[in-house]
């Protein structure tokens, strides 16, 4: 009897550390892209002190960039490395092509640094070059055979991640269809992430929308604030906010063709704080409105008006402003974070500052009192039991 108490103690003790710990652990749900088109950045070992200081837990990056792998070994952080459009024509002709870069870009870095994913190419379908919509699969399914091969499929999720140009339309959510032209590449694709257990990944940005068309879409509704919403009569649902309209009319176009079990996953969407004359919107206010309301509600994590019991998961554009990105001034102006590591809004990060330390001491203190407590109790115990 007293062995079995004690076991039973044990299990005990052995949870109230796991529950301290598991306190820490990141929810699932809010990831940050990780650009760098940028010459003025901070070195990625800075970027790890930035990111455990924002406790951000899930980044994506659009190459396998050796020293960022580097950097991120022993963090913790999970990262989704990208196989650039430039090499899927190369890695579409055979498997062993497949094979020398996820050794060379993601194996020889497990498991120390988290590499949790592969995004092969980014926004094919949809797009202007018709010879990457003929590649993307077979890069796709050489890329996973390669990791299957090297036992490292389970772990690491091949994806490929669409704009919004894959739709015919999307107004109101439950009419959204994907285009006829992209229908027959498409569809083998989903085919195979389904086999594979591979979500459907949409850069949604209800900022470009916006700027598209002001005069017609409320900037209440894009930016998560009080507003009429609008009302889908297919599905007889209200939609408060642009952002679950677009995730919705992502599982409604998935339905249609047949993939209605497959879960969807932002991939990116963001707020510019800066823009030319002629982009609406583009302003510090709105994205920190835009970004602050997005981060609490990912929090919450919940559902959509039609997908409640599916949580929605993204990974917001992006963690800097990227000062040599071409094209118009919001492009270089997505960043939760200025060239410096210091905030570029405020939405409840801190950045890179001297507290930082400070606050991780005062974590660590909290871990070690409920551990001393939990000690101080289990030599009780043994004292009595003896």
């Amino acid at each position: 009897m007293m062995l079995s108490s004690f076991f039973l103690w044990l299990l005990l003790f052995s949870s109230l550390f796991s529950h301290v710990l598991g306190d820490k652990a990141f929810t699932g749900t809010y990831g940050v892209n990780y650009g760098r088109i940028a010459d003025n950045l901070p070195p990625p070992e800075s970027v790890v002190t930035l990111l455990k200081a924002a406790k951000i837990k899930n980044i994506r990056i659009y190459d396998a960039d050796h020293q960022v792998l580097r950097a991120f070994k022993g963090s913790g952080i999970e990262i989704v490395v990208g196989l650039g459009n430039e090499f899927l024509k190369d890695k579409s002709v055979g498997e062993d092509r497949a094979m020398s870069w996820v050794k060379e870009n993601v194996q020889q870095f497990l498991p120390e640094t988290k590499i949790c994913g592969i995004a092969v190419g980014n926004e094919i379908l949809g797009g202007t070059d018709m010879e990457l919509w003929e590649v993307l699969l077979p890069a796709a399914k050489n890329v996973y055979n390669a990791l299957s091969k090297l036992g490292l499929a389970k772990d690491v999720q091949v994806s490929s991640p669409h704009s919004e140009a894959v739709f015919a339309n999307s107004f109101p959510p439950s009419s959204c269809t994907f285009k006829e032209d992209v229908l027959p590449y498409m569809k083998p694709l989903l085919q195979f992430f389904s086999q594979i257990g591979t979500p459907f990944f949409i850069n949604a940005y209800p900022f470009l929308a916006y700027k598209n068309d002001p005069q017609h879409i409320d900037l209440n509704y894009a930016l998560f604030l009080k507003n009429p919403g609008i009302y889908d009569a297919k599905t007889k649902l209200h939609y408060s906010n642009m952002f679950e309209a677009q995730v919705d009319a992502a599982y409604a176009a998935l339905e249609k063709v047949g993939f209605d079990k497959m879960d969807v996953i932002v991939s990116e969407t963001g707020w510019a704080s800066h823009g030319d004359d002629n982009e609406a919107g583009a302003t510090i206010k709105n994205a920190r409105t835009y970004n602050g309301n997005l981060r609490k509600r990912l929090l919450k994590k919940k559902g959509t008006p039609y997908r409640p019991k599916k949580v929605v998961k993204a990974y917001v554009f992006a963690l800097f402003n990227e000062n040599l990105k071409p094209g118009s001034t919001s492009e270089r102006n997505f960043g939760l974070f200025k060239a410096d590591g210091s905030i570029a809004y405020d939405i409840g990060f801190t950045g890179l500052v001297p507290s930082s330390a400070t606050s991780s001491f005062l974590s660590f203190k909290g871990i070690g009192s409920s551990f001393m407590m939990a000690f101080t109790s289990f030599a009780a115990f043994l004292f009595v039991a003896l």
